[in-house]
């Protein structure tokens, strides 16, 4: 940061002024209604909520920030350079002023914009953003030189975090790629119901009697229900249901969804456990890939669900244990490498994103002059 540190000291020692929005660019909202877009259309339709659509007629041609009015408030916004609609409840703000810079206020916007809106609501929900909100916005205005190497900075932590997507998107293909192999045999591998190769049972009701929402030292043993990730810790309590390594399925909503436990849990209702009934058969892990993923008939009518006796009549490929063992052994490194949070690309782009956040907010703030 030295050389930003050198320009601050030489163009703005004694802070920098800070004015309102309404000042320095146009506000206003487009003429266009959801109506009118087209899903082949030839430029981008930014409407009120956070989605971007596709419309054939374009209002602005013009370096803006577009701000959903509705959806993601304070939270979303768009960068735009070319041709565009915009929808009647949505904003751009166009710089009229050429002592600011687009790209500075846009980072300016992402660091500060969501507290401003939350210090002037009457109340804890904002629903939808106002004209004036954006007009009174205060912005630094530091000299240009000082605008543009903060945007260069920022630019390249966007820029490396959107390559550490790009190549975690890739490689969750792979993943897939090589499950699939990897689970596709001919004939002379064996297929064998659930029930035969495995213990099946669905959760019953929350002990409401012996739990917490939070771990305590009497509340150890995770409550699961049928969320995704961390949304499937309902709570605790103290003693188990399963003990033993499972794989769980959930019943209802994501239904299917499959998730490993190794650690001792308390199933709910809506989420089936799945656990081997002899080690030296079946491997849990590869039964849990053997699940992961896959997608179930269900009924239509009423509320979708998957049953108990459901789950029992799923076939799935049973090949010698050292097969098994091998195959979890490959996807076990492509899993970890994909959703691993400690290591692999998830744990990396984090790290990227709270670098990114950390650099954002110190170099965003000024002692205003």
């Amino acid at each position: 940061m030295s050389k930003l540190d050198d320009l601050i000291r030489e163009f703005c020692p004694d802070g920098v002024e800070y004015r309102e929005l309404q000042t320095l660019a146009e506000i206003g909202t487009g003429n266009s209604d959801r109506k009118d877009s087209s899903e082949d259309g030839a430029y981008p339709f930014y409407v009120r909520s956070k989605e971007i659509l596709r419309i054939n007629k374009w209002e602005y041609d013009e370096e803006a920030i577009v701000i959903p009015g509705e959806g993601g408030i304070g939270e979303i916004f768009h960068f735009v350079n070319g041709k565009y609609a915009l929808h009647q409840r949505a904003y751009r703000i166009h710089i009229v002023e050429s002592a600011l810079t687009t790209k500075f206020l846009y980072y300016y916007m992402f660091a500060h914009f969501r507290t401003f809106i939350m210090q002037k609501a009457v109340s804890a929900t904002v629903t939808s953003i106002r004209k004036p909100m954006i007009e009174q916005f205060r912005v630094p205005v530091p000299p240009l030189e000082v605008q543009r190497e903060i945007v260069q900075i920022l630019d390249n932590f966007t820029e490396l975090i959107a390559e550490l997507s790009t190549e975690l998107t890739a490689r969750k293909k792979q993943y897939e790629y090589y499950r699939n192999e990897l689970l596709s045999f001919d004939t002379s591998v064996p297929r064998k119901m659930m029930a035969e190769v495995c213990k099946i049972s669905a959760g019953g009701d929350a002990p409401k009697d012996a739990m917490s929402k939070k771990m305590t030292d009497d509340y150890t043993i995770p409550i699961i229900s049928n969320g995704i990730g961390e949304n499937a810790f309902y709570g605790y309590t103290n003693e188990p249901k399963i003990t033993e390594p499972a794989v769980t399925v959930a019943a209802r909503g994501t239904i299917g969804y499959a998730e490993y436990r190794d650690y001792p849990y308390f199933p709910i209702i809506r989420l089936l456990s799945a656990i081997p009934k002899k080690k030296s058969e079946l491997n849990t892990r590869y039964l849990y890939y053997c699940l992961q993923g896959k997608e179930y008939n269900v009924p239509t009518s009423g509320i979708p669900q998957l049953t108990a006796p459901m789950l029992k009549k799923v076939e799935i490929p049973i090949p010698k244990i050292d097969v098994q063992n091998r195959i979890v052994s490959i996807l076990d490194y492509f899993d970890a490498l994909c959703t691993d949070l400690s290591s692999g690309l998830p744990a990396e782009i984090s790290t990227r994103q709270k670098q990114y956040e950390y650099y954002r907010d110190k170099l965003l703030t000024f002692k205003e002059a």
